[in-house]
């Protein structure tokens, strides 16, 4: 039997093994991974995981690297442009992932940045906008609120529970809301304005970003 000290020869890696967990959660959803499961995707034995990964908490600590690795590390290692561009690309790619994993949403919107791979990520994003002129507070508040308020607007526009419990509100239960009662409404799920969550994005994006930009060149406003 391996054990976590001797490497066992099955020609995986750390990140073959968080990749492959990547693909099984989208599969299977987040509540039935296990290193048992997982194993057997892979074709060994779960407790061979054990080297690649001690614990199911650092399998998922690696599955929040992986994303944000993906997201975020090409633009954060070769910024181009202002820290303003980086950023909004950063939560572009972000949101794509997301769309593509969104059984990982729970866990980035609760998981804290852990691994040493991450923290180094997050260390080269707010160099990149320390070095564009944002004081290190701002750079990591910025950092944070955008990865937040992404991670958030992607879990309503998924607008579905990760483990597809059947608890979602369904669209067409507003398709005869009573225009009497809700005429603003109404016409906006007639229509479909203001329910674009692609323009949506972007658009709220862009304020947010263009809000710090402004505190940041008038900081004598802020509240003490």
């Amino acid at each position: 039997m391996p054990t976590r000290r001797t490497r066992p020869r099955t020609g995986l890696t750390r990140e073959k093994v968080v990749d492959a967990a990547l693909a099984y959660v989208d599969e299977h959803g987040l509540a039935a991974l296990s290193n048992r499961k997982l194993g057997a995707a892979l074709g060994v034995e779960g407790m061979t995981l054990y080297y690649y990964v001690p614990s199911k908490a650092a399998l998922l600590d690696g599955m929040v690297e992986r994303l944000l690795e993906l997201s975020a590390g090409s633009l954060f290692a070769e910024p181009h442009g202002p820290w303003t561009e980086v950023v909004r690309d950063f939560a572009v790619e972000l949101r794509r992932l997301l769309l593509a994993h969104p059984a990982m949403l729970t866990v980035l919107a609760t998981r804290p940045v852990a691994t040493p791979a991450a923290l180094a990520l997050l260390e080269r994003g707010i160099a990149v906008l320390h070095a564009d002129g944002v004081p290190l507070g701002d750079a990591l508040d910025v950092l944070n609120s955008v990865a937040r308020w992404t991670i958030g607007h992607t879990l309503g526009e998924v607008g579905e529970t990760p483990d597809r419990e059947g608890t979602e509100p369904r669209p067409e239960q507003f398709a005869d809301l009573d225009r009497e009662l809700y005429p603003g409404l109404a016409q906006a799920f007639a229509t479909g304005e203001g329910l674009d969550s692609e323009q949506c994005f972007h658009r709220t994006l862009r304020i947010l970003l263009a809000g710090y930009a402004a505190e940041l060149k008038h900081p004598h406003g802020r509240e003490s």
